[in-house]
């Protein structure tokens, strides 16, 4: 198998994403890596970080050249047409011509979005692709689709949502019948606006899913579904509220353990407890956020990832690769169409 990383995604690159394919590459024996970027940026770094690297470890990685860089500043769509140099476009392209079998970035997401959707192509039936991370639940995890790829949805793009975080939830957490919820200001089916209300009424209607009904946002973390449907706009904002939350929450935790004596000796006793919490917090552990609905395997892993997000991005690519998420989606679809054909 072997994955396609960008060297220059994210705030910490080339660093973190050198000394994530080495993690990588020395915990799963089974995989190649492809690394691309500015060579004259990203060969002295991987000269020193692979340095010492285990035996074989160093010949399961490639290099490729790609100069050019999209940053966040630019326009993604006309980046993604001009810089044909980039690794982000190289990495589609090989993805989709089947050279590599999944594509890992932290880079720009909006031009990982264009990439996908312009330059690797969508499933056939799906209208938007959307990105789908993984956050806790308080039991285990439950995948949040959208978060940001689409801000503007029509009933039918939520429709199509909750078919793909099935496939994912079943070839990658292994449920066999995932819990499907959406996200409204109310548990009664009457509520919200236009748009869920439209979506409600498909969602219900259509019985290959498991659709629980409404979610509200007090219900999100407490297992109430196994995926949880939204706009793109109110999953970005869900999403990067519960980051904020659990940061004010761990901030205040560790405040008030160093306020008094007796809190400080109650800390050191709860420490392998907190370490846990703080772990199931950490989106790091994660890797990065899944673009379903295009074909082929691509995680968009988060713009400040360390080197350890990096190999769980890549991680979750084998994984996706290896659960066929994309082959279940194509297969989600043809049942919803034969559904749709029997009404």
């Amino acid at each position: 198998m072997k994955i396609y990383l960008d060297a220059m995604g994210g705030d910490n690159a080339p660093r973190a994403t050198v000394e994530g394919a080495l993690e990588a590459l020395s915990l799963h024996p089974e995989i190649e890596i492809e690394l691309a970027g500015p060579l004259d940026q990203v060969t002295p770094v991987v000269d020193e970080a692979f340095a010492a690297a285990p035996a074989g470890v160093r010949e399961r990685l490639t290099l490729t050249d790609c100069p050019e860089v999209i940053t966040n500043c630019e326009s993604p769509v006309m980046a993604v047409r001009k810089k044909k140099a980039s690794a982000i476009v190289d990495g589609m392209l090989k993805l989709r011509d089947g050279q590599v079998d999944a594509f890992v970035s932290a880079g720009s997401t909006g031009a990982v979005l264009a990439g996908g959707m312009f330059r690797l192509g969508r499933i056939q039936g799906i209208d938007r692709p959307a990105l789908a991370p993984l956050l806790p639940n308080g039991k285990d995890f439950f995948l949040l689709i959208d978060c940001g790829a689409n801000v503007d949805c029509r009933p039918e793009y939520l429709h199509q949502f909750a078919t793909m975080g099935k496939a994912y939830m079943q070839g990658m957490r292994s449920i066999e019948n995932p819990r499907i919820g959406l996200v409204n200001n109310g548990a009664e089916a009457e509520k919200g606006c236009a748009l869920t209300k439209e979506t409600y009424e498909l969602l219900s209607n259509d019985k290959s899913l498991n659709f629980v009904g409404n979610i509200e946002a007090r219900e999100i973390t407490h297992d109430a579904a196994d995926v949880i449907v939204c706009d793109g706009f109110v999953g970005n904002v869900i999403l990067k509220f519960m980051e904020g939350v659990a940061d004010t929450l761990m901030g205040i935790i560790k405040k008030e353990i160093y306020s008094d004596f007796k809190s400080k000796i109650g800390g050191l006793l709860a420490k392998p407890a907190f370490k846990r919490v703080k772990k199931t917090m950490d989106y790091h552990e994660v890797g990065g956020a899944p673009l379903l609905g295009v074909r082929g395997c691509v995680i968009k892993a988060h713009g400040s990832c360390n080197a350890h997000a990096v190999a769980c991005a890549v991680k979750q690519a084998i994984q996706m690769v290896s659960s066929d998420v994309v082959g279940k989606i194509e297969q989600g679809l043809v049942c919803a169409e034969a559904f749709e054909a029997a009404e």
